[in-house]
This record gives C-alpha cells, structure tokens and sequence, in this order.
C-alpha cells in the first residue's frame, strides 16, 4: 500500500494547521447553535481589516476575554469592561469592534426574543438552506451576495454594527449558510 492520496483542499487553507484544521473541520458547516453563531459574528466583526488567521489565533483569549461568547454577558459590559478589553493583548484592541460586540450582543438578544431564537431569524436570509455554489476557483468567489446585502441592511436597521455586506458574507460562509468551498475541493462534496 502507497501513501494515502493528499487530500484537496480551498487553497486559502494553505499548511498553517490551525487553518487547515478550521477549513477541514468548521468552514461552512451548517451551525444552528446560537452561542456559536454569536461567536462568529463578533469575530466576523474583529477580522474586519485584518486577516483570519490572526483572529484563529486570537479565538482562545476571545473565548475568555468574552465569557465564552454569552451574549446575555456581553450585552451587560459597561465602560469599564471595555476599557479592561482594552488592555487585553490576546485580542484586536480596537476600542470601536468591542464597542461592536456588546451593541450586537444587545440586538442578538433582542432578535432572540422577537424570534425564539437568533438561528431562526439569520437562517431566513437564506430561506433555512444553505446555498451550494460550484467555484472551480477561488479568483470566483464573491465578497458579497443578494443575501449578504439583505442581511447587512436587516442587521443594521436592528442596531447591529461592523456588519457590512462583506462581513455578513464572511459570516454566511463561516457557519455554513453558503458552501464556498471550490469544487476540487474534498470538503466542497462532504457538504453537498
């Protein structure tokens, strides 16, 4: 028996493991849990300007530094917590995206009790399925889409801030509400 055939992969993934492992294991898997769907949208929020893996290496001290995503805690961060966010190196010290975080936690509380449940209200963006799109490459891939634009308007006109379009795709592509991945790709058909 020869070596076990390399697995194909999106090439953004590149051969650092943390990506690798987000891209095999998390990148747009379908998520309907709500702490985890907060989770990426105040990260989604952090990477704006930055690159991803800056935040996969930041994920660990976010998880502490915002009490493991709750966002009934979050929501409750006065002035002060800000400012002792403000001094936590494991984070992207940007006094505007903390600032960003607990406003959103407030609307994500707030579409919680409007809906039942924040999975309820952002899935109907994409009428509760995921959209599968055939990329054969990554030069393809949008920045934005129809949806992304209707979130972004839907979220902003809710109180929700560092939400622009690109950010929400960047979410929809996160949780799984679009399957991006290129189609050479061995997750492209596991997620079909």
């Amino acid at each position: 028996m020869g070596e076990p055939a390399l697995k194909c992969r999106c090439a953004w993934a590149g051969s650092d493991p943390l990506y690798v492992s987000y891209h095999d294991e998390e990148w747009g898997v379908p998520v309907h849990d709500d702490r985890l769907l907060f989770e990426f949208l105040v990260l989604e929020g952090a990477q704006a300007g930055l690159s991803w893996i800056t935040i996969l290496k930041k994920r660990e001290a976010y998880r502490r530094a915002f009490h493991g995503f709750d966002p009934t805690v979050v929501a409750s961060f006065d002035e002060e917590t800000i400012a002792r966010l403000l001094t936590d190196t494991g984070i992207v010290r940007n006094r505007l995206k903390i600032r960003a975080a607990v406003l959103n936690a407030r609307a994500f509380l707030e579409v919680q009790r409007e809906f039942g449940s924040f999975d309820s209200y952002i899935w109907g963006f994409v009428g509760g399925r995921p959209i599968r799109n055939s990329w054969s490459s990554l030069k393809d891939v949008p920045a934005t889409s129809k949806e992304s634009d209707s979130m972004s308007r839907e979220l902003k006109k809710r109180g929700f801030t560092f939400v622009g379009s690109t950010i929400c795709y960047a979410f929809m592509q996160a949780v799984g509400m679009v399957n991006d991945h290129v189609t050479d790709c061995f997750r492209w058909r596991e997620l079909s």
